[in-house]
């Protein structure tokens, strides 16, 4: 191992992946080189580990690249016994000292030849880097699963509406200014009616924490999207967070330090106020747990006293609700899976337009 030197064979691998198509330049070179002065790759086997890290950029890659490293260590013992030899000829040495013929010293000069020959060869190959687009790979592997996209979401709050005419008389009535008109039998002047807004009341209740890690990113989404990217009014919006189970208190911050309580939530509720909860109810983890049903169920039961316009939003797949928590409670309010078709159903719910497939 002492006579291994990693920069005699970064050029040679080089070379050699870039005649196979490794899209690979004078930065790569470079790069190789500063990670061996670095003292990464003193043997064989750690030069190969850092050269497919800095050349290799796909599975397919680093295939090619350990059959062509291979194969290098083949043609590798050519270049080994023409250093060895130099050892030999060291009597031939000493006897040149003493005679000291002119013929002696030209053998020496025809070595290092030899040996700059490849150099210079080599030299002039990484400037000519083709400029030709990197081969696409399947990144399949890399892709995240997202359940719904904020943009769906977004569209979908729209839907949710409960319009009142308190707006100032600036929006003009075509049918009733026709029928007006009709009435009377002659044009005399247009008829306006109030502007609308919406005046739904939205109530979202989020379980935070513990099972529900993984899904924070699209409560938080859901919780934006709510506020600032749909027709309900802001301060229409009521946001409050739980741990597993809503209890005597929520809480108001989703880090759960700021605890009110359910009653004063619940009392500025009317029947109109829509209701969604999103929490995986124990599917996540498939337990069955009496004491969440039965919590869950009183809970429930409050919430009806308030409102009837009540859904749940679980953001497990159906089939994982069999077994679990969430299997009995779907039973007691209407439960969806947090994807497309979830989401549009739980806001007709909430809206007070239940499915008729649901009967």
């Amino acid at each position: 191992m002492s006579s291994f030197n990693p920069q005699d064979w970064i050029t040679p691998a080089f070379i050699r992946l870039r005649q196979s198509g490794f899209q690979l330049g004078v930065g790569e070179l470079l790069a190789a080189r500063q990670a061996v002065e670095g003292k990464f790759g003193e043997s064989r086997e750690e030069l190969a580990e850092t050269l497919k890290i800095l050349w290799c950029h796909s599975l397919s890659q680093q295939i090619r690249f350990d059959d062509i490293w291979k194969s290098l260590q083949v043609d590798s013992p050519s270049k080994q016994p023409e250093k060895k030899p130099q050892k030999e000829p060291q009597p031939e040495t000493h006897q040149a000292v003493v005679e000291e013929p002119p013929e002696i010293s030209s053998p020496p000069p025809q070595e290092t030849v030899t040996e700059l020959k490849p150099e210079t060869e080599l030299s002039s190959l990484p400037i000519r880097a083709p400029f030709t687009p990197v081969e696409t790979e399947d990144t399949s592997v890399l892709q995240a699963y997202y359940p719904i996209s904020r943009r769906l979401m977004s569209y979908i709050w729209r839907y949710l509406r409960r319009p009142i005419g308190d707006g100032p008389l600036n929006v003009l009535d075509i049918n009733v200014t026709i029928e007006q008109t009709t009435q009377q039998g002659f044009y005399l002047a247009p008829v306006y009616r109030r502007q609308e807004r919406n005046n739904a009341h939205l109530l979202l209740l989020l379980d935070q924490n513990g099972s529900m890690n993984p899904f924070h990113r699209f409560t938080r989404d859901l919780v934006e999207t709510a506020l600032y990217e749909s027709d309900l009014q802001p301060e229409k919006v009521d946001v409050f967070y739980f741990h597993n189970v809503p209890a005597a208190s929520i809480y108001k911050d989703l880090y759960l330090t700021e605890p009110i309580t359910l009653l004063t939530v619940l009392a500025a509720c009317d029947h109109q106020t829509s209701i969604l909860i999103v929490s995986d109810a124990g599917a996540a983890r498939g337990y069955r747990d009496l004491k969440r049903i039965r919590a869950t169920t009183s809970f429930l039961f409050k919430l009806k006293q308030y409102s009837s316009l009540i859904a749940w939003l679980n953001p497990m797949p159906e089939e994982r609700w069999i077994g679990s928590s969430a299997e009995i409670i779907a039973n007691l309010v209407p439960m969806f899976q947090m994807d497309n078709n979830g989401l549009s159903n739980a806001i007709d719910i909430v809206r007070g337009q239940p499915l008729k497939h649901l009967h």
